[in-house]
């Protein structure tokens, strides 16, 4: 059964008007969108990053712009220098630093907040992409303390240092643990205090121990907590008090004077054992006289000939000295004998002459 004219027609003229509403698919975004969208949040940093949009067929450079909203509103906002100190709605990079210029700054911590970004290029825009919902306290990356400064004393290390970053009393706070051993020894930890200092008492005095600091983020009106990253690894030697320094001193020189002693003692005896083995190193061997070494070396020469001619009497002249000792009884005989020649009158001297 066909249909009347009249309704053919007009059905006509609605597919018509359908189609001439519609615009092209293509019109609504001619650039691709912005992929990888990543929120950085690591103490108090915030930035958001994505990856870029490339045109084979435009050379021309592509703009970025970023907005936000609060959780609790469906306004979305740009991130221009009036609301946010920073500006991200016409970048030439992929990233939108939140903080670049102060730490301070930046969304509330405690708020949840959507970014969405887009890529712009003169009049082509493409699709809005959204981030996911952050809020700083709960997803940030809680660094190690900072400024670590150890102090060691008698038996003990002080340890100071600062926050990760500042938080507001009345929201948030940060607990400490610390991380400490022997050099080479078992590792312990201290129990959770908020102070930014600690000493690690009971130590041994002149022994090295290592340490690392880590902070726990806590909410205060909340039961969630984020931990943090463990410092890097320090170390400090323990000292000892002046009454036990001086005792080390008077026994390291105790110590000392008897090795040297043991030492000198050792070597007087060596040397007092084997003196003729030490003359005989130390003494230098016989020589050669040089007229005799070069007659050697040539025979032919007449240097002995020579040297008797320049040797004179004097040279060979030489003196002898002979003692002799006799018996005591003989000895005597003969002193006695001398005294009676000596009281002779024939050996008595004549005055005048013949």
């Amino acid at each position: 059964m066909r249909p009347p004219p009249l309704l053919l027609l007009l059905l006509l003229l609605l597919l018509s008007g359908c189609d001439a509403a519609a615009p092209p698919a293509d019109t609504l975004f001619q650039l691709p969108a912005p992929r990888n969208l990543k929120v950085h949040l690591y103490n108090a940093q915030q930035a958001l990053s994505w990856e870029p949009v490339s045109l084979h067929n435009d050379t021309r450079p592509v703009v970025y712009q970023v907005q936000y909203k609060y959780s609790t509103s469906s306004t979305w906002y740009d991130v221009n220098k009036k609301d946010s100190r920073v500006d991200c709605t016409n970048l030439t990079g992929t990233e939108c630093n939140f903080t670049a210029n102060s730490l301070l700054e930046g969304f509330p911590r405690h708020f949840n907040i959507s970014l969405r970004v887009r890529a712009k290029l003169g009049d082509l825009v493409s699709a809005w992409v959204k981030a996911p919902w952050f809020e700083h306290y709960r997803n940030a990356t809680i660094g190690p303390p900072e400024d670590i400064w150890v102090t060691p004393e008698e038996g003990s290390l002080i340890i100071r240092f600062s926050s990760p970053f500042d938080v507001p009393a009345s929201v948030a706070f940060f607990l400490y643990y610390v991380y400490y051993w022997e050099k080479a020894g078992i590792k312990q930890v201290t129990r959770p205090f908020r102070s930014n200092f600690i000493t690690l008492n009971d130590l041994k005095p002149l022994r090295v121990y290592c340490f690392q600091v880590k902070a726990e983020l806590f909410l205060a009106k909340e039961n969630i907590s984020r931990p943090g990253h463990l410092s890097n690894i320090s170390c400090s030697e323990t000292t000892v008090d002046a009454s036990t320094k001086l005792q080390q001193v008077i026994l390291i020189s105790m110590g000392t004077f008897l090795l040297l002693s043991v030492v000198v003692g050792a070597c007087l005896f060596l040397v007092l054992k084997y003196r003729g083995l030490v003359k005989y190193w130390f003494h230098s061997p016989p020589s050669i006289p040089s007229q005799i070494e070069e007659y050697l070396k040539d025979p032919a020469q007449p240097i002995l000939d020579a040297l008797d001619k320049d040797s004179s009497p004097k040279d060979d002249a030489w003196d002898s000295v002979s003692v002799v000792s006799f018996p005591e009884n003989k000895h005597e005989d003969i002193r006695q004998s001398t005294l009676n020649q000596s009281t002779d009158p024939s050996h008595q001297p004549v005055e005048g002459g013949p």
